[in-house]
């Protein structure tokens, strides 16, 4: 005889790890949601939408990337939510959308309760920040796909935007700011060649760099900065015409999806100077500068494009909230690119 256990699936682990998240769950918890005794799915009152005049459901889903294998080779799965989070809900901010509630998915080749307790507290923790509620999820276990100590993980995000409020390309002006908002670090773009780049210099995750200020894994793991409520209350105090949030294809690619066709946006590259990290990983990689620009975020993990007079509220408002940010560019006649002057 055999039996599911013995085909490496523990049910009992994963029971185990259910009751062990409830707790940080509860923290991301939105007084719209609407508990289900079943647990089969998750629940949320819709009548906190009759406020709306004609609102519009936005949904957005996203995973972490090869970054989950750094938190698996050091150990450390307390983060790696927070990661998912950010990459689902700042999506949906974008175009001025309030997160409502998200839901995750782990798969994983062996159900550790401790090691899933952690990534869905991260998780948690990411929605509490980013102010939407976590209201359901799954864990799956796959032996045999999957060795003991991997696991991938993945979510969804609905949110909801008046219509006539929606931020985007069409409210886009010229003589336009564009203004930065600081990243992280690496946010959750870009780590295959990260890895690539650590295999080839011979790097450690467990050396010290001092322009770091700790170890190169610290560095790397440090979670994606959740920027859903600073966008939103910009967007509530401040004439903001679009935002785009920096992900894969860099700081230009992104942008140049929040550009109409007619317009482009001219960016400063002397503004900042991008985290050590970056500069780092290039030249143990020896990557060329068009590399990075495509691959990383540099330090710009959202930008906003503001009216010209609303440059210095905006600015006071995001440093008031902690937050740092800084005049990026402007907008000019052209052809719907962002490219640096």
């Amino acid at each position: 005889m055999t039996s599911y256990a013995a085909a490496g699936v523990d049910i009992d682990a994963g029971e185990r790890a259910v009751e062990l998240m409830k707790s940080k769950v509860a923290r991301s918890r939105r007084p719209e949601v609407v508990d289900d005794a079943s647990g089969f799915a998750g629940l949320f009152d819709a009548s906190a939408l009759l406020g709306y005049r004609r609102p519009l459901l936005t949904t957005s889903t996203d995973g972490v990337g090869t970054k989950v294998m750094l938190a698996q080779a050091l150990g450390k799965h307390d983060t790696i939510g927070v990661d998912l989070v950010g990459m689902v809900v700042d999506d949906l901010v974008v175009c001025g959308a309030e997160p409502l509630f998200m839901t995750d998915y782990i798969a994983c080749g062996k159900v550790v309760p401790e090691r899933i307790a952690e990534i869905v507290g991260g998780v948690a923790e990411g929605c509490r920040l980013a102010g939407c509620a976590l209201i359901g999820g799954e864990t799956a276990e796959h032996p045999g796909a999957m060795g003991a100590d991997e696991y991938d993980l993945a979510g969804a995000a609905t949110g909801v935007v008046e219509a006539d409020t929606m931020l985007g390309r069409d409210r886009v002006r010229a003589g336009d700011v564009v203004l930065a908002l600081a990243s992280s670090g690496v946010h959750s773009n870009g780590y295959s060649l990260v890895r690539h780049i650590i295999k080839l210099a011979g790097l450690s995750l467990e050396a010290e760099f001092a322009e770091l200020g700790r170890s190169l894994g610290e560095e790397l793991l440090e979670p994606t900065r959740i920027y859903s409520l600073d966008c939103l209350e910009l967007a509530r105090s401040a004439d903001v015409h679009a935002y785009a949030h920096i992900t894969g294809g860099g700081l230009a690619g992104n942008l140049s999806r929040s550009l109409p066709p007619t317009l482009d946006a001219l960016l400063d590259r002397s503004s900042w100077t991008p985290p050590a990290v970056f500069e780092l990983l290039a030249g143990h990689g020896k990557v060329a500068q068009a590399d990075m620009d495509r691959t990383f975020n540099l330090g710009v993990g959202m930008a906003a494009i503001v009216a010209a007079d609303a440059v210095d509220g905006a600015l006071a408002l995001l440093k008031e909230r902690g937050l740092p940010a800084w005049v990026l560019g402007e907008v000019v006649p052209g052809t719907g690119e962002a490219r640096y002057r």
